[in-house]
C-alpha cells in the first residue's frame, strides 16, 4: 500500500480541516510548493493536492498554484481534486500535469459527465471521491449530506466503469483516531480499488489499512505534518507486501 501525503490548499496556504469543518482549519505552511518539495525529497511517490476553496465554490479556484506545485516536483505523480465538476476542469488539470484527477460531487449529480470523462481521459486518470458522514454521502465540500448510502454511490459508479475511488470518512478526517477499516473493506468488496482517507494517526493505522484487501493507498495529512509518522526514504512510503 502506498502512502500519499496530502496538500490541502486554502487561500494559497497548506491547511488541514478537522472533520471537514472549514471553521476548524489548521495552517501548516504558507508555502505549499516548499511543502510539496519536502515530501518529494523524503521519497514520496505521489502527492494528493486538494483545492479546498474550489471544493466549496464548485469550481477550481487555485489552478495556477496547483500547476506550480506540479512543476516543482517533476519526479512525483500528483493527484488533484477540489471543485472538479466539468470536463473542461478535468482536462485543464491533466494538461497542467496532474497524473490523476478526482471528481467528487459531479459524479453523483451528473453521471453523463463522469461517463464522458472516463471515455475521454481513461479510467486510470479519473478517480471518484466518495465522502461520507456516518455512512451517508457528503457533497459540496463536505457541507451537504445526501440521503444516499456511500455503498450505493460506489455501486453506481462501478457500473459506469470507474476502477478507483477515494474514500473519506469525514467524521475521522484530521482526527488521528484510526481509519474506518470496515468502511474501506466494504467499498473495496464492491469491485473497486480504494484510496483510503481519514483518521490515520500512526504507523500501526497504516499497517492495518494495508491489510484490507483492495486498499491500494492511504492519504495522510495531519499525522505527517505533526510528525506522528515519519518517512525519509522512498521505500518508507510503501507499507505491507508491496514493500518487499
Amino acid at each position: 500500500m502506498i502512502v500519499i501525503p496530502a496538500i490541502d490548499l486554502r487561500e494559497g496556504r497548506c491547511v488541514r480541516l478537522f472533520q471537514g469543518d472549514f471553521a476548524r482549519a489548521t495552517v501548516y505552511s504558507d508555502d505549499p510548493i516548499e511543502m510539496a518539495q519536502r515530501w518529494a525529497s523524503a521519497g514520496a511517490r505521489w502527492l494528493h493536492v486538494v483545492d479546498l476553496d474550489g471544493a466549496r465554490l464548485g469550481q477550481p479556484v487555485q489552478h495556477e498554484l496547483i500547476e506550480r506545485v506540479i512543476r516543482a516536483v517533476p519526479d512525483v505523480a500528483v493527484q488533484v481534486g477540489g471543485g472538479v465538476r466539468t470536463l473542461d476542469a478535468v482536462e485543464r488539470l491533466l494538461v497542467g500535469g496532474a497524473a490523476r484527477v478526482v471528481i467528487g460531487t459531479a459524479a453523483l449529480e451528473r453521471s453523463d459527465m463522469l461517463r464522458e470523462a472516463l471515455a475521454r481521459f481513461g479510467v486510470e486518470r479519473v478517480v471518484v471521491a466518495v465522502d461520507s458522514r456516518d455512512g451517508w454521502v457528503a457533497t459540496h465540500g463536505w457541507e451537504a449530506v445526501q440521503a444516499i448510502r456511500v455503498e450505493e454511490v460506489v455501486h453506481r459508479v462501478v457500473l459506469l466503469g470507474v476502477r478507483r475511488v477515494l474514500a473519506t470518512d469525514v467524521t475521522r478526517d484530521g482526527t488521528l483516531t484510526r481509519p474506518n477499516l470496515e468502511l474501506m473493506g466494504r467499498l473495496a468488496a464492491l469491485g473497486v480499488t480504494v484510496i483510503a482517507s481519514g483518521g490515520v494517526g500512526s504507523r500501526s493505522d497504516l499497517e492495518a489499512l494495508a491489510r484490507v484487501p483492495g486498499v491500494e493507498a492511504a492519504i495522510v495529512g495531519r499525522a505527517l505534518y505533526e510528525g506522528r509518522v515519519r518517512f525519509e526514504r522512498p521505500e518508507d512510503w510503501v507499507i505491507g507486501a508491496e514493500a518487499a
